[in-house]
């Protein structure tokens, strides 16, 4: 909440005989700060996530002391209920402040304790908050039975407070930066169990030390009034970086597409080759080589390569149960086919109501759409269990170009949070490890998609050209993943299944992508609805 005037000049909205150590004790405050002030602030927040529904009332749903030697802070776990019927919770630290000059754009509610003028605000821009976090973490012990629960790893060893800043502009979470070396990530929404971010990150890195993901080193969790762990806080090691693989493949891409005019290219003359095809480098033919360079394959081999070692060491656990693989079976089946059928009816009702939108290729792809939905519902339907031999495991469940991170020619995999839509246990749900590798080539896709809508002025070729050509890279950058994928999988025995089993869950988990990936569009900017339309329509007539 803005407010750039002096502490003295602003009445206090409370007044309170109680000292801060008992403060949320009363009733009193407690009623005004969640009805007359929380509403105002938390709605402004980025990392608020019901900016799309009409919020109704704020609960406190647990609070705790965040403490040592004597310096408190409270924790809050709001319940933020809805008109549409539904609630979310938010983790929210607070601090009371004297200083007029500070935090002057994150004030909360200036309230006088014990005769003393001064501010709650958000206890996370306060730096003694963040060094006793870090110091509550660094210093825990093996076996933490308290309320607020702090965890190390052996891998967070002698380390001591030296400084800590805003890691930038988040959605979700409040991420700060430690030493200029480790990454503690407040969950802002948070769920009541252990968040996936959390357990994949530990298990990943301490369990099965995994090397391309940041190394776990401590975590914040609260034990609520019903026994519920609630992560609070996650700290991982910093990768330095060269950016994300989002903006990475741009670039590359962009030079791709810049080489038809400086190559003399002629798009019709490109070899093609069939969709999901396994593809090694030797497979691709010089002229496609040539055209989109060397380089962007290697790299593509490398993520490949970091995929398949990621769900090699998901899948390779037999004795904690949450990461055990597991076969098919009925339930997960019944699961399944009710979540897609619910997806799929959400967006065909979106797609019905947005046709106006659409022009072009667009509005002939979402035509197609509409032509085929019962053919595409009987795709999602007809998931029999009984004939898949491979095997399900945790995956990361939100696997796109933005959670992958470039260092030195070599890839990062990070935020295990799973898809945003899910609830939290939707999001541990074995899954077949190619629900990943078709996320992935959904993001490859819009890349592609991408580069033509960010630069069209710069190539030459009319549009409908540079869709053919992007969707003949794509068959060659998913099939040499495919191939490199499938190759490290099996030489480590992860069952992914015989081949034509393979195939039919990636076009099932593509297609699954990519009806998900359809309502967004349409919400949010339908001149893009183009590339999961066109995602469908390539499964859809394979």
């Amino acid at each position: 909440m803005t407010n750039k005037a002096s502490i003295s000049s602003v009445k206090p909205l409370f007044e309170s005989d109680d000292s801060w150590e008992v403060l949320l004790d009363n009733e009193a405050f407690v009623k005004t700060f969640l009805s007359d002030v929380l509403e105002a602030y938390i709605v402004k927040q980025r990392w608020y996530g019901g900016k799309s529904s009409r919020l109704k009332y704020i609960e406190l749903s647990e609070y705790f002391k965040i403490q040592q030697h004597g310096e408190v802070y409270f924790g809050l776990i709001l319940e933020v209920n809805f008109v549409e019927a539904f609630y979310q919770h938010y983790f929210l630290p607070i601090a009371f402040v004297t200083d007029k000059n500070f935090a002057q754009n994150d004030r909360i509610l200036p309230i006088s304790i014990k005769n003393q003028e001064g501010y709650i605000i958000d206890a996370i821009n306060l730096e003694s908050f963040r060094k006793l976090v870090f110091e509550r973490i660094a210093t825990a012990e093996p076996k933490d039975t308290t309320k607020v629960q702090y965890h190390k790893s052996h891998l967070f060893e002698n380390k001591t407070y030296k400084s800590s800043r805003f890691m930038g502009l988040e959605q979700s979470n409040t991420s700060l930066v430690y030493n200029e070396k480790y990454v503690l990530k407040f969950f802002r929404r948070i769920f009541v169990n252990k968040n996936p971010d959390y357990e994949m990150s530990r298990f990943l890195s301490e369990k099965k030390e995994f090397k391309n993901t940041p190394a776990y080193l401590g975590s914040i969790n609260l034990v609520d009034s019903e026994n519920n762990n609630i992560t609070i806080g996650l700290m991982q090691e910093m990768i330095p970086n060269e950016g994300d693989a989002w903006d990475y493949i741009l670039k590359e891409l962009h030079i791709v597409f810049s080489n038809l005019e400086y190559k003399k290219i002629n798009i019709d003359t490109l070899p093609n080759t069939e969709l999901y095809q396994r593809l090694t480098i030797e497979d691709i033919p010089p002229q496609i080589i040539d055209w989109a360079g060397l380089n962007l394959f290697k790299q593509v081999k490398t993520l490949a390569i970091r995929t398949a070692e990621m769900h090699i060491a998901l899948g390779s656990e037999f004795e904690e149960t949450a990461f055990t693989p597991a076969h098919y079976n009925g339930d997960y089946t019944v699961w399944l086919k009710n979540k897609m059928l619910y997806q799929f009816q959400n967006r065909l009702n979106i797609i019905e109501n947005s046709l106006d939108k659409l022009d072009g290729l667009a509005s002939t792809l979402a035509q197609e759409f509409l032509d085929k939905k019962n053919s595409i519902r009987k795709r999602f339907v007809n998931f029999d269990w009984t004939k898949l031999k491979g095997e399900r495991i945790r995956v990361h469940g939100d696997y796109h170009l933005g959670q992958i991170l470039v260092k030195d020619n070599d890839f990062y995999i990070i935020d295990f949070e799973g898809e945003p839509e899910s609830t939290i246990r939707d999001r541990k749900v074995k899954q077949p490890p190619l629900k990943d590798v078709a996320g992935l080539f959904r993001s490859f896709h819009y890349a592609i998609y991408a580069t033509i809508f960010n630069n069209q002025e710069s190539y030459p070729s009319n549009q409908e050209n540079l869709f053919k050509a992007g969707e003949i890279l794509y068959r060659y950058i998913t099939g040499l993943f495919l191939g490199t994928y499938v190759t490290e999988t099996q030489n480590e025995n992860l069952n992914l299944g015989y081949n034509q089993e393979r195939i039919f869950i990636l076009k099932y988990c593509l297609l699954e992508k990519a009806v998900y990936e359809l309502g967004y569009e349409l919400n949010s900017r339908p001149k893009w609805a183009v590339i999961p339309l066109k995602g469908i329509s390539n499964i859809i007539n394979h």
